[in-house]
């Protein structure tokens, strides 16, 4: 048995759920999200306690794939109720010296010592922010503001012995000495 898939998920009061052909979709202040689930999965609300209870039928309780699939479509059910009620954040910073991020159009620009600025295209649902040398990205899905966030640092990772690279802001960077000179 699943321990998180047989959690029911709550559902708060400012957000509309509905399940119609094996679609989830949740509406709230943050936006809509929607999620296909697999078919062996029973997405189904009880309107009693306004709780989402996701199940497996029981032929399929020793199948290691629908277990799989009911712990999972419950955590993505959960995330998508987050998402749109407070919403996802990654906080990144830009350490170098002339190392610049900008918003340029819609789109945003890094100048992170290579020879060209770095464009990336700001995905929709996704809203980045800069103030100096750091950049918010905010949105409600949490799988697309993390990959743009994981996007943006790859471009530039943190080296170990400047700590010059785009980081998250809670990131530690180990330091490493360096070359000795002489003796």
């Amino acid at each position: 048995m699943s321990r998180i898939g047989k959690k029911p998920v709550p559902v708060p009061a400012n957000t509309k759920f509905s399940v119609k052909d094996r679609v989830v979709s949740i509406q709230g202040p943050g936006g809509t999200l929607t999620l296909k689930h697999p078919e062996t999965v029973k997405v189904k609300l009880d309107d009693a306690t306004k709780e989402i209870n996701v199940a497996i039928e029981e032929k399929d309780v020793e199948n290691r794939q629908a277990k799989a699939d009911w712990g999972s479509t419950r955590a993505h059910i959960q995330n998508m109720i987050v998402g749109v009620t407070t919403g996802y954040e990654r906080n990144l910073e830009v350490v170098g010296v002339g190392w610049v991020p900008s918003l340029v159009g819609g789109k945003l620009k890094l100048v992170v010592g290579f020879a060209n600025p770095i464009m990336m295209d700001i995905p929709k649902g996704v809203t980045v922010t800069v103030d100096k040398q750091f950049v918010k990205v905010k949105g409600a899905d949490k799988q697309a503001v993390g990959q743009f966030a994981s996007t943006m640092r790859a471009n530039r990772k943190p080296e170990p012995y400047n700590g010059k690279g785009i980081k998250f802001v809670e990131e530690v960077i180990k330091r490493k000495q360096g070359k000795t000179f002489g003796a």
